[in-house]
């Protein structure tokens, strides 16, 4: 047997299978820099997905890689017990670049603790327990972040957790009200919050919950003007509104430092993980001092702010600050764009290209014009990409949608091979 041969013998043994990996033959990556990984046969990839947009810096950016081994050599762990610089630093940092007022963090070991860490803080400062979110929504897999998300898939759970409403999906390209969706669509999607409200809560929600761009549903960017109303309709009700930034945050989406920016809305909470530290295991809940002066019981994270991954965390903060990221991603963002769009010319299965700065997707489909989605054809193209030496990443609610978002500092030319390796992906689906 060879050796990748038993690792994936292993992973059938000893792994959930609901831990379910890419690919007809799943890919054992073995070393990466920067935008490139190696698997255990040698054989080198583009990585356009970034381990699901979270090497923000590339794979093993020296600057990380030496802050935290440093680190690692001086102290390990502590638990929030006690103060660590690393920790100070991080959340200083993180404070400089968070929109208003936002200054006040509590650091966790992922993106479904950030959200459940933001709802209970929601919760304690409202003193209420309802919260609304978005159809076509992804917040994380444990029990209330599992029921927050709004596609079927990633719902393991028969069991539905109270005081959970959910509204009209923002989404331009299969807008109900007007094609193609425009600003005047935004208030009739805003419209159903405000319905819901009235109609199937006690009227006293505690929140609102959106992703400023739905990651797993498709990469979608909702009508201008939607984020705006709807944190306008939750605070007329006494409501917060929180901001999932765990995939459109760090730059990521161009121009600000956070996707709701785009929106002109301030947050009363946000939530942040992945990018945030280039791959260490951290999360964030982030929000203004007289909110996060309402949790008054106590609380701790055993590994949360842990002081190895708050080096990664302030190290990464560092490197993008450096680099101005979010500019980085606007130049890049619109470099791929265009490329993306001139390949949607080129085929009718690619029904729509969307996103912002460097979170692009590709809406595939079987026909045009009734915009029926096409899975099977996502995931022959994501196969194709393999074939290719370039990965991506899939999503959307029938897994029809494929995703794009390299690392923050991917190069001009590293977008335009990209390009390359996608289109002969594409070109290899049409002769089959």
């Amino acid at each position: 047997m060879s050796h990748d041969q038993e690792v994936l013998s292993g992973q059938a043994e000893f792994i959930l299978p609901a831990v379910r990996p890419l690919y007809e033959k799943p890919l054992i990556l073995h070393k990466g820099q920067g935008v490139w990984v190696k698997d255990v046969n040698g054989r080198e990839y583009l990585d356009l997905f970034a381990g699901i947009l979270t090497t923000s810096v590339g794979h093993c950016n020296p600057h990380v890689v030496a802050r935290m081994t440093d680190q690692l050599g001086k102290l390990g762990h502590t638990s929030t017990l006690y103060v660590t610089e690393p920790q100070v630093e991080a959340s200083s940092r993180l404070a400089s670049i968070a929109p208003g007022k936002l200054s006040q963090t509590f650091f966790t070991n992922s993106g479904t603790e950030a959200i459940e860490s933001a709802i209970q803080m929601a919760f304690l400062h409202t003193g209420r327990s309802e919260v609304i979110g978005l159809r076509q929504s992804y917040h994380g897999r444990s029990f209330m972040a599992s029921n927050l998300t709004a596609v079927s898939s990633w719902r393991p759970l028969a069991t539905s957790f109270p005081g959970i409403k959910h509204v009209q999906t923002p989404y331009p390209y299969r807008c109900p009200y007007k094609q193609p969706c425009d600003a005047s669509c935004a208030e009739k999607f805003a419209n159903d919050i405000e319905d819901v409200i009235r109609t199937t809560t006690n009227g006293k929600p505690a929140a609102f919950i959106a992703e400023s761009v739905m990651g797993v549903g498709g990469y979608i960017v909702p009508p201008p003007g939607y984020l705006k109303r709807a944190a306008e309709i939750i605070r007329s009700y006494g409501g917060l509104f929180i901001s999932d930034e765990v995939q459109s945050g760090f730059g990521r989406s161009g121009t600000h430092w956070f996707g709701i920016e785009h929106s002109e809305v301030e947050p009363d909470i946000m939530a942040m993980a992945k990018g945030i530290a280039n791959g260490a295991p951290v999360g964030a809940m982030i929000t203004s001092p007289e909110i996060a002066e309402s949790w008054q019981a106590k609380t701790i994270s055993t590994f949360g702010g842990n002081p190895i991954s708050m080096a990664a965390a302030a190290a990464t903060l560092e490197v993008m600050v450096d680099e101005d990221v979010p500019q980085r991603a606007t130049v890049q963002g619109e470099q791929l764009l265009t490329g993306l769009l001139q390949l949607k010319d080129q085929f009718e299965w690619i029904g729509d290209v969307r996103g912002r700065g460097l979170m692009l997707g590709l809406e595939l489909v079987e026909d045009r014009e009734e915009k029926k989605p096409f899975p099977a054809k996502a995931q022959a193209l994501l196969e194709s990409c393999k074939n290719q030496g370039l990965l991506v990443g899939i999503g959307g609610l029938y897994s029809h949608v494929i995703r794009l978002g390299p690392s923050l500092l991917v190069t001009a030319p590293e977008i335009e091979e990209g390009l390359k390796r996608f289109g002969r992906a594409c070109h290899e689906l049409e002769e089959r």
